[in-house]
């Protein structure tokens, strides 16, 4: 399957490292206009010089701006004005013991994972339902579905893109446009890393420390390893694709099994 985005412009946020970068250079291999978003010029920067260098596409382009705020969202649109694919990638996640949850933060998680990909919808979509094309896409997660104890501040917003993905894709229904959420697994990024190093200590190589966090705390995984970022970039190339064109208001797991059902 040769997947050819030439002619098409993403707009991938929180694409300065992890999941969000290896999807953006993904999207640039593919022969996609790219931009590369996140809160800081110097971090964009560097991000767009290491995208065009491992896609080996030079049309890669800035968008900074924080999208949890509204000045945020305004400077990303006039960066971009309009895209073809939005891959909504931002997001923040960490422990907390569930007691000890303030309001501030429950409202802060929801401006960063949930109402910054609800802005960008409202302003790109009218746009791609115009010219009868175009793709959207939430980044979930295992953690939507599967509420862990430890981060159920985080759960709940991801379970809210699903949400917000299955009603989109309604109000988009007929015109070209899909709109679909993938549920992301333990996946291994730095801040995962940083996750894995919380439970588990810092006392061991982190091969063995993965393997730990893996059997003691997410046995559920059927490949009983942490996923790779460009594991879950592959499923989100293909889904920005003319070859997803009949997937849409899905929730399509790249997940390792680690969600025990046989439905999505």
């Amino acid at each position: 399957m040769q997947i050819d985005l030439s002619g098409r412009t993403a707009l991938v946020t929180g694409s300065t490292q992890g999941i969000g970068y290896a999807i953006a250079v993904g999207l640039a291999r593919a022969g996609a206009r790219v931009a590369v978003n996140g809160r800081s010029v110097e971090r964009v920067t560097a991000a767009v010089d290491r995208v065009r260098a491992d896609s080996g596409n030079d049309d890669v382009i800035a968008a900074v701006g924080d999208l949890a705020t509204e000045e945020g969202a305004a400077a990303v649109l006039e960066a971009v004005p309009t895209v073809d694919i939005l891959i909504n990638n931002l997001g923040i996640f960490g422990t907390a013991a569930p007691l000890e949850i303030d309001d501030a933060e429950w409202r802060r998680y929801f401006e960063v994972n949930v109402l910054s990909a609800v802005r960008l919808i409202r302003a790109y979509l009218p746009g791609m339902t115009e010219q009868g094309w175009g793709r959207i896409l939430n980044l979930a997660s295992d953690s939507a579905v599967v509420i862990p104890a430890e981060m159920i501040h985080y759960g709940m917003t991801k379970t809210a893109l699903l949400a917000v993905s299955r009603g989109f894709a309604k109000e988009a229904a007929g015109t070209g446009v899909t709109v679909n959420s993938v549920i992301a697994g333990p996946t291994h990024t730095g801040g995962v890393e940083d996750f894995v190093r919380e439970l588990v200590g810092n006392k061991l190589p982190w091969d063995e420390a993965q393997r730990e966090f893996m059997i003691k705390h997410r046995p559920q995984s059927l490949i009983q390893r942490l996923i790779e970022p460009e594991e879950i970039a592959n499923m989100v190339v293909y889904l920005s694709s003319s070859y997803a064109s009949a997937t849409t208001g899905g929730a399509l797991r790249v997940d390792g099994g680690y969600v025990d059902s046989i439905l999505p």
